[in-house]
């Protein structure tokens, strides 16, 4: 008999937000799709071991969303489970998904009657900023408001506008980038590598405050009505801040296509982690969103430490 393969749809922040630093709010977790289609969701609080192998080389599709008000939403999984052809989709699912409509919707798009109740929600702007000092402005909805950031891996974020709905916020978004060149994306692997040696804790500060202080200033002469201007700084889970202050760590060694891999999660940064290897003091920054839309065979598997332990440091 052979061992269950798992698809992984993503590291996820579950639950309530957390209420004040030194809180991690609710709870990291690896969320897999078992072979007959139950989702199940592995744990990643410190201390807990992860261990898997690969079983195949491609991607495959996670399936889409359709979304029925600004609370509900149904994901539906991907009947083939077809290899990705659209990112991590395949070519039907990436046509049926709902959520793909949002980013067109404040340019006059038409979208179901469902999504378009999610979408007058009350929505937040957000300037973010990560461990290596690049910078992004974003959206959340308020329902996930606090969990966004906490998925995206951000070391320091500030609100600075609260808007009537997710149209205008995109409007907002848009005007802050072609304002003041902020970019609406940071790459996962630059998040990832920027933790193996993060700035100073004050420095990441001063430069999320100028970004949000720049974005506040033009939003103040925005000629358009239903939002306004907030100053309020996002909370970072607690276990963060063994990622996000200097340290000696460094950059996993192995990549995430192939082989297998077992490590101890020490602490949580979005979808990055800290992990310890047995047989080794080093402790490494693992980039697990390289799982997303891959198969993986869950097992007591230990990652290889590196033959010469010396180079890394």
């Amino acid at each position: 008999m052979t061992d269950p393969r798992y698809l992984v749809h993503g590291v996820f922040w579950d639950g309530p937000p957390a209420a004040a630093p030194g809180h991690d709010g609710g709870g990291p977790v690896l969320r897999l799709q078992s072979p007959s289609g139950t989702m199940q969701a592995v744990s990643l609080q410190p201390g807990t071991p992860l261990g898997f192998r690969l079983a195949a080389g491609s991607r495959f599709c996670l399936g889409h969303h359709k979304v029925y008000s600004a609370s509900e939403r149904q994901h539906v999984l991907c009947p083939a489970q077809a290899p990705a052809s659209k990112g991590k989709q395949c070519e039907r699912c990436f046509v049926l998904d709902d959520s793909r409509l949002i980013h067109d919707f404040h340019r006059g798009g038409r979208v179901p009657e469902g999504l378009r109740t999610y979408l007058m929600q009350q929505h937040w702007l957000y300037v973010a900023t990560f461990a290596g000092g690049a910078s992004k402005v974003g959206t959340a909805s308020n329902l996930r408001k606090w969990n966004r950031l906490a998925e995206q891996g951000a070391v320091v974020a500030r609100y600075v506008a609260r808007a009537q709905d997710g149209s205008l916020v995109r409007i907002l978004e848009d005007m802050v980038t072609r304002e003041t060149g902020l970019a609406q994306q940071v790459r996962s692997a630059a998040k990832a590598e920027a933790l193996a040696e993060p700035l100073p804790a004050a420095r990441v500060d001063s430069i999320n405050q100028g970004a949000a202080a720049s974005v506040r200033a033009v939003l103040s002469q925005a000629a358009v009505d239903g939002f306004d201007v907030v100053d309020e700084l996002w909370v970072r889970p607690a276990q963060a801040a063994a990622l996000c202050g200097p340290a000696a760590r460094h950059a996993y060694p192995h990549p995430l296509d192939s082989g297998q891999h077992g490590f101890r999660v020490a602490a949580l940064c979005g979808p990055h982690a800290l992990a310890s290897l047995q047989g080794t003091d080093a402790q490494f920054v693992v980039n697990l969103a390289q799982l997303t839309a891959r198969a993986i065979v869950l097992g007591d598997f230990a990652s290889e430490v590196p033959a010469v332990q010396e180079a890394l440091f």
